[in-house]
C-alpha cells in the first residue's frame, strides 16, 4: 500500500510545481507559500477530524512536538525556497534540482537513522544525481 501512496505523492508533487508556477504570476513568493500552507493546513486538519485522529493528542511526547516542529521548520524553509526559485526559473530546472533532496534523504537516514545504504541505494542515488546534471 505505502508504493500506491509514494506514487500519489509524487504525482501531487509534481502538479504542485505546474500549478505553483502558473499561480506566481505577478505575485510575490512568499505570499503564494503563505496561501498554499493555509490550504495544507486546514487540508491537514480536515484530514485529522474525519479519521478521528484528534483524540492522539494528548498521548504527544516532548520529541514527537519538538521533531514535528523541526520538521515544520523545514518544510516551511524548503517550501520558500521552492516558490521563490519557481518565481525565477523554469519549473523544468527548478524541480530536478530539488529532487536532490532524494539524495540528501538517503545520505542523512544514513548518517542519523542508522540506514542502510547498500550498493543498490548508492548506485540508485548516484544515478539520479547523474540524471539532475543531465537535466540542467
Amino acid at each position: 500500500m505505502w508504493i500506491l501512496y509514494a506514487v500519489l505523492a509524487a504525482i501531487f508533487a509534481s502538479l504542485t510545481a505546474i500549478l505553483a508556477k502558473v499561480g506566481l504570476q505577478g505575485i510575490d513568493s512568499h505570499l503564494a507559500t503563505a496561501i498554499r500552507t493555509v490550504v495544507v493546513l486546514l487540508l491537514a486538519w480536515g484530514m485529522v477530524f474525519i479519521t478521528g485522529s484528534q483524540k492522539d493528542i494528548i498521548i504527544l511526547t516532548r520529541q514527537n512536538m519538538l521533531f514535528l516542529v523541526l520538521s515544520g521548520l523545514a518544510t516551511g524553509f524548503s517550501w520558500l525556497c521552492y516558490y521563490k526559485a519557481l518565481q525565477y526559473g523554469p519549473v523544468s530546472k527548478v524541480a530536478p534540482i530539488d529532487k536532490l533532496s532524494v539524495v540528501l534523504t538517503i545520505i542523512l537516514a544514513a548518517v542519523f537513522l542508522g540506514e542502510t545504504v547498500t550498493i543498490k541505494t548508492g548506485v540508485g542515488a548516484a544515478l539520479l544525481v547523474a540524471g539532475i546534471l543531465v537535466l540542467l
